[in-house]
């Protein structure tokens, strides 16, 4: 997973110093944070064009379990990136990949849990429901 880390910060790095000799080439001469404003709203638009008609056809099948999830994974791994870069930063502990695994393994025990739980009872209420009507 740490290999996956690394080669994923290569292609950012890869890319901005593609954007920033694109910006040196082209004479644009935009800032640090101009470039930011334009990839970041760039790439945003761009997984808002992806996600939402992704999004659109689960909500229309009913799976709208499955687009909580996806946001509440999101969230926690951001969650869990910044604990770490904030205990790297104010030395309040060790910044280990590893605590970010954990965490997110935690999410996804305790959500598998949850959907067991679930299916179960929808399950059984359905099933009462299909009872009630014969």
């Amino acid at each position: 997973m740490t290999e996956l880390l690394y080669t994923i910060i290569g292609w950012i790095t890869s890319i901005h110093r593609w954007v920033l000799s694109l910006n040196d080439s082209r004479e644009l001469y935009f800032t640090d944070k101009e470039l930011h404003f334009i990839v970041i709203g760039v790439l945003g638009m761009l997984m808002v064009f992806l996600i939402h008609p992704i999004f659109t056809l689960l909500a229309k099948n009913n799976h709208v379990m499955v687009i909580t999830w996806l946001y509440v994974f999101t969230i926690i791994l951001v969650i869990t990136f910044a604990i770490e870069i904030g205990q790297r930063v104010t030395g309040t502990g060790r910044m280990e990949f590893a605590d970010i695994m954990f965490g997110v393994a935690g999410f996804m025990a305790l959500f598998l849990v949850f959907a067991i739980v679930r299916g179960l009872f929808l399950l059984i209420f359905n099933g009462l429901r299909d009872k009630s009507k014969s």
